[in-house]
């Protein structure tokens, strides 16, 4: 995965993840907004044939006090915990 920060402002934050697609931005959009401080997270994704970009961009807005990086990192976390989680589920369940 290749991570470009293509803006990094104080409570706002964008990056672009090269070579994921709908389904990975979800997940990290929405841990993003279970994330304390954050106050909103947002993708754009635009088709090859638009003449836009092929990469999402992930936009991250947090409240005054909340560094979005710092947010980014954890909500990363909670992803990387709850796959740990349902990995342990399904062994369990096999």
């Amino acid at each position: 995965m290749e991570l470009t920060v293509t803006e990094n402002l104080d409570q706002e934050l964008h990056v672009e993840i090269a070579g994921e697609d709908h389904t990975f931005m979800n997940v990290l959009k929405g841990a993003l907004l279970e994330t304390e401080g954050v106050s909103a997270a947002t993708y754009d994704m635009n088709p090859e044939q638009s003449g836009g970009q092929t990469e999402p961009i992930l936009t991250v807005k947090t409240e005054e006090g909340t560094d979005p990086i710092d947010a980014l990192a954890a909500a990363a976390e909670r992803v990387q915990e709850k796959t740990s989680a349902f990995r342990d589920a399904f062994a369990n369940a096999a």
